[in-house]
């Protein structure tokens, strides 16, 4: 089997610490690892499964030179900066940022959904926003069967989506109002702990926020559904990992909520969890550490009688939300020779 340099871009925040950790999970065919972040990190050490102690490196636009493949977990600018330099250099990019995911020649790609896309790049592919995979995953497979006419998806997103800082201060939130002290927000325009946020990024002048726009914009682009109504709200909620969606979809076709849970069932990296009388469905507790997307609370949605079906999701943000999918490309990629 071949085996590939690779750099990580971000080696050292939330996302790029995950893929690291898949990485030698699944054993991907690396030959060199270049562990790459902000001069601030740079001289730190990380133990990386087979790969031992490795030193991180200040990112620039020299730092690709010998590399098959790149992976960016870092700021948009941060993408939008270095990201040609690498692809020059000869690596393929797959990126996490929004740097390049609404540009025509990037793919945007959930590998369960349109990983056929990969053939079209040219040395960049961008990975959805982590609410985004999830519900492309799961609708796909009904959608190829019984076309979709509209989505409406509200979403409770945990903090780590925010990164590092953000984790630190809903603990240090918590810690303070449990204490009794008033609690200090910066990360967020509000505190966080024991409450709710409908807001995350910036307000647009629509009145929904970048993030809403990015899942309704993103999702009609992996499913090649340039038209298809969509609304989203999107909810950040004190909990550490674990993006949740409350989902309404209709359908052209009537649908039964038994015919969809088979279809979704039966769909690669999806677990069904759906047992009412037991109170048994998808959290974000129960399913932070694992790969799969979780469906359950799967109902007709007696607003549309027969068209419509109701349904829960929940995925673990860091992994199937970036760093897994970001690994599951590059193995597409690997398995269909294009690297």
């Amino acid at each position: 089997m071949s085996r590939y340099n690779v750099a990580v871009v971000g080696a050292t925040g939330l996302v790029g610490q995950e893929f690291l950790k898949i990485a030698a999970q699944r054993q991907f065919p690396i030959k060199g690892l270049r562990l790459l972040a902000s001069h601030r990190s740079a001289g730190k050490k990380l133990t990386v499964g087979e790969w031992s102690t490795t030193e991180v490196e200040e990112a620039t636009s020299k730092s690709f030179q010998g590399c098959d493949l790149a992976f960016f977990s870092a700021t948009a600018e941060v993408s939008r900066e270095l990201i040609p330099h690498a692809v020059k250099a000869g690596a393929i990019c797959i990126d996490d940022s929004a740097a390049w995911r609404m540009e025509e020649t990037v793919p945007l790609v959930v590998p369960e959904v349109n990983a056929d896309d990969l053939k079209n790049h040219r040395g960049i592919i961008s990975i959805p926003n982590c609410p985004t995979t999830p519900l492309c995953q799961v609708l796909w497979p009904v959608h190829k069967v019984n076309p979709l006419k509209r989505i409406v998806v509200d979403t409770y997103q945990s903090v780590s989506g925010t990164g590092g800082a953000a984790v630190e201060e809903l603990t240090e939130q918590t810690r303070q109002v449990m204490a009794g002290e008033s609690a200090k927000a910066h990360v967020y325009p509000h505190q966080i702990a024991f409450n709710l946020l409908p807001q995350v990024d910036v307000f647009l002048g629509s009145g929904y926020t970048k993030e809403e726009w990015k899942i309704i914009n993103e999702t009609r682009k992996i499913m090649h559904e340039p038209e298809l109504p969509i609304s989203a709200t999107c909810v950040r909620v004190p909990v550490y990992v674990g993006h949740s969606e409350a989902v309404h979809a209709e359908f052209t076709k009537g649908i039964t909520p038994e015919t969809f849970t088979e279809i979704v069932h039966d769909a690669p990296g999806i677990t069904v969890q759906d047992e009412p009388s037991v109170n048994m469905y998808p959290t974000p507790w129960s399913v932070a550490g694992r790969d799969d997307t979780y469906v359950g609370r799967i109902r007709q949605d007696v607003s549309l009688g027969n068209m419509g079906i109701a349904f829960w999701l929940v995925s673990d943000n860091l992994r199937k939300g970036a760093a897994l999918n970001a690994i599951q490309i590059a193995e597409e990629l690997v398995a269909r020779g294009l690297v």
